[in-house]
């Protein structure tokens, strides 16, 4: 499979994806497939970008900033313009990730709290009928 070309119903099935997904990244410039009539080939380079496209989206990053980083594979500097760039659109995006996670943690304490609290305001409801009975 290295230099052999895959149909769209090939990369599909190799990288989780739809049809449309697909489409959608060549419109938007991300893949290059060669085109036989109406027939779409993927390659090598195709399916190296596509992981990279999916890698970072599990990561949050924009199209805009996969684009960049892509386009900067051909910059001529044995990748390391791409590298440094990539590191730093990582770093930056970790630092986000780690404060929602702080802010999502600090919800899920409150909510918890909350909870606690209304646990003992139904069961402090719900003893005088038992007193009752």
């Amino acid at each position: 499979m290295q230099d052999k070309t895959l149909t769209i119903r090939e990369m599909c099935e190799a990288f989780g994806v739809t049809p449309r997904t697909l489409r959608f990244y060549e419109a938007k410039e991300l893949l290059f497939p060669e085109r036989i009539g109406q027939k779409r080939l993927f390659t090598r380079s195709d399916r190296a970008r596509l992981k990279l496209i999916l890698r970072g989206k599990r990561f949050g990053f924009s199209l805009e900033e996969i684009r960049q980083l892509l386009d900067l594979y051909h910059v001529g500097d044995q990748q390391q313009t791409q590298f440094a760039r990539a590191y730093d659109v990582a770093k930056d995006r970790l630092s986000d990730m780690e404060a929602q996670r702080d802010e999502l943690s600090e919800a899920i304490d409150d909510l918890k709290s909350q909870m606690k609290w209304g646990e003992k305001i139904l069961a402090s409801m719900s003893s005088p009928k038992k007193a009752a009975e």
